[in-house]
C-alpha cells in the first residue's frame, strides 16, 4: 500500500509468560492455529523489529519534527528497527520468516497472517490505551476471530474517488471510473492489487443486485467472474495502475491522471504542492477502505517490547502524530484532542460512525464466505490469479 519514505535481531532474555489460547473458526475453511496469548508483560528486551507501512514509525530521520519512535525508545529501552513493507503481499512474506516482532497489517493481509499461524492473539487487557480506541474498529472481521482480537487498530480511511478540479465534472458514482465510454479515457487510474477486485464488486453490488453480492470480499465463482469482466472493461480506459502513492501524486501533477480511486493523503499532498487542484468524494455506493492493525508475531523474539509498542502507538499523542503525518483517521479517540490541526478529526471523520459504516474495509477473501453462505467463495489465491488475468 503506502510508500511515502523508505524508513529504516537482537534476541532478548526476558519473554512474556504465556497461556494457551485456542479459538474455533467461523470464517475460514481451516482451523485457527493454536497460538499462545500473552498473560503478562515484563520489562522490555532492549530491541524491537517491526514491519511498517512507510510513515508509520518515524524517528526524525525523514523530518526532525516528525518523531514518535525516539520517545518510545527512551521510555522503554526498546530500540526500534523498522523494515518498510511496500505491499501487503510483501508484509505477509516477511512475517513468515519469523525475523520480525510485529507488523502494521492491512485487512488484505490480516486473515492470511492469522490462519497462517504467523501472528498471535492479543491480550487487550495488557494494552491500557485499547480501552479508548474507537469502538467501531474493534472486533471486526479483519482484526478478530470469534471475538478474539489479533491486534490493535492503528488508523483507517476510505478509498476515495479523486478528480482534477476544472478538468473533470464532479462525479457522484464509481460508475465514473468504470464507464467504457468515459471522456477521460487514458487518464483514469486504479489501485494495483488483487484487493481492488472488491471495488468492482462493490459497484456491482449496488448496480446489479441480481448477482446477489452482499459483501464485496465474499464472491463465489460467478460473482468473481462478473467483477473480472468489469475490470477488463475498465482496463480499456485505464492510463495507469498505481501502488506507490508518491507516483500517484506525480501522475495527477503531470496530467497523466485526472480521475481515479485514491487516498486522502494523495489528495492532500497534491493540493499542498499547489501544481493542480484535486477534489475527492465518497461516492453514493460507498467505498472500500483500510483499517490497519498492529499485530504481534507468533515467533516474536521481543514480545514485551512489541506489547509496549502496541500500547504506545495507539496512545493519544503518537496516534495523532502518525495520523496527521500519514493522512488517515486516528484509531484513538483521545488523539483528536491533541492534533496540531484542530479540524483534523472532523476532516477525516475520525469518530463518525455513520461515515465509517459506508466503508467496506479491506478483508482477506476466504473460501468460507464472509457473508455466511458457507465454503463456496473464492479465496485470496483465486483473486490473485484473477488480477493477473485482468492486468494481462
Amino acid at each position: 500500500m503506502r510508500n511515502r519514505v523508505k524508513v529504516l535481531a537482537i534476541f532478548g532474555a526476558l519473554v512474556l509468560v504465556l497461556s494457551g489460547c485456542s479459538k474455533s473458526n467461523d470464517s475460514s475453511a481451516s482451523a485457527v492455529p493454536d497460538i499462545p496469548m500473552a498473560k503478562s508483560v515484563g520489562d522490555g528486551e532492549g530491541a524491537l523489529n517491526i514491519i511498517a507501512w512507510a510513515g508509520y514509525a518515524e524517528d526524525g530521520s525523514t523530518d526532525k519534527a516528525v518523531d514518535w519512535v525516539t520517545p518510545f525508545e527512551k521510555a522503554t529501552g526498546c530500540q526500534v528497527n523498522v523494515k518498510v513493507g511496500n505491499t501487503s503481499d510483501e508484509m505477509v512474506t516477511l512475517m513468515k520468516t519469523g525475523e520480525y516482532d510485529g507488523v502494521s497489517a492491512s485487512g488484505d493481509a490480516t486473515l492470511r497472517l492469522i490462519y497462517g499461524g504467523d501472528v498471535a492473539p492479543v491480550n487487550t487487557d495488557l494494552i491500557p490505551n485499547y480501552a479508548t480506541v474507537t469502538d467501531f474498529l474493534k472486533g471486526q472481521p479483519w482484526n478478530s476471530v470469534n471475538g478474539q482480537m489479533y491486534g490493535v487498530p492503528h488508523g483507517w480511511g476510505a478509498n476515495v474517488l479523486a478528480y482534477t478540479n476544472g478538468k473533470v465534472t464532479a462525479p457522484t458514482s464509481w460508475g465514473a471510473v468504470f464507464d467504457a465510454n468515459s471522456p477521460y479515457k487514458g487518464k483514469v487510474s486504479a489501485y494495483d492489487s488483487p484487493i481492488y477486485i472488491a471495488d468492482a464488486a462493490l459497484y456491482l453490488m449496488k448496480t446489479k443486485p441480481d448477482l446477489g453480492i452482499k459483501d464485496p470480499y465474499a464472491l463465489d465463482e460467478k460473482q468473481l467472474a462478473a467483477a473480472v469482466d468489469l475490470l477488463k472493461q475498465q482496463k480499456l480506459i485505464i492510463g495507469e495502475y498505481w501502488s506507490d502513492y508518491t507516483k500517484a501524486v506525480q501522475s495527477y501533477e503531470q496530467g497523466n491522471t485526472v480521475l481515479g480511486t485514491s487516498w486522502q493523503v494523495i489528495v492532500n499532498l497534491i493540493n499542498s504542492n499547489g501544481k493542480v487542484k484535486v477534489d475527492a468524494t465518497l461516492p453514493e455506493e460507498g467505498a472500500t477502505g483500510w483499517s490497519d492493525t498492529w499485530m504481534i508475531s507468533s515467533k516474536a523474539a521481543h514480545p514485551n517490547c512489541m506489547y509496549k509498542w502496541m500500547d504506545w502507538i495507539i496512545s493519544a499523542s503518537p496516534n495523532a502524530q502518525v495520523a496527521e503525518w500519514f493522512g488517515e483517521a486516528p484509531s484513538q479517540t483521545k488523539a483528536c484532542d491533541v492534533t496540531a490541526d484542530k479540524n483534523f478529526c472532523a476532516t477525516y471523520h475520525a469518530t463518525d460512525a455513520a461515515y465509517a459504516k459506508q466503508i467496506h474495509y479491506w478483508t482477506t477473501p476466504t473460501k468460507e464466505c464472509l457473508d455466511g453462505r458457507g465454503a463456496i467463495c473464492t479465496d485470496y489465491a483465486a483473486w490473485t490469479q484473477a488480477w493477473t488475468e485482468v492486468k494481462g
